[in-house]
């Protein structure tokens, strides 16, 4: 006895909102959809962007208030003293006065946040001035490239669905 088989498709439809989760490298910490480094090593600026670069990332360019609030947060644990700073990605050096992010952004003149006599660029400490910016808990300071300090690196963090 045969039988007629007849196969049909069926398409159903939902509203499914798979909401993304973010998950960074042992080692970094998550923030939004970014991953950040704060390193233990001291060392010049050009050397801590080499290093971001190593591990994938760069020195850290902050887009908000809010992520300049999370990053000072971090700082305010993980200093030694007053004078204990991260680099981060923005310098002056290519040329003077005209501050510039890693990625060759300019700096967003209404998103700043120096400490009060900052930018300055005092020559003490290295003639070619003080072209490299660190970051305490709450402000920003310029200073020479070659001092040794700790630095902040950033790279997008890895994207999963649950």
């Amino acid at each position: 006895m045969l039988r007629n088989l007849e196969l049909k498709q069926v398409t159903v439809k939902t509203d499914v909102t798979v909401e993304p989760y973010y998950k960074c490298e042992e080692g970094w910490e998550q923030h939004g959809g970014k991953c950040y480094y704060f390193s233990t090593r001291k060392s010049s600026w050009d050397q801590s962007k080499t290093e971001c670069s190593t591990k994938g990332g760069g020195l850290v360019k902050i887009d908000s208030k809010e992520e300049q609030s999370f990053l000072g947060k971090n700082v305010q644990q993980k200093i030694a003293g007053y004078d204990d700073l991260f680099w981060i990605g923005l310098t002056g050096s290519a040329e003077e006065g005209k501050w510039l992010w890693v990625d060759g952004s300019p700096l967003n003149e209404r998103l700043t946040f120096w400490k009060d006599q900052e930018a300055d660029d005092l020559s003490g400490e290295d003639p070619d001035g003080d072209d490299c910016v660190g970051m305490g808990p709450m402000y920003w300071f310029d200073n020479s490239c070659k001092v040794p300090q700790r630095s902040i690196c950033e790279k997008p963090a890895l994207i999963l669905c649950a």
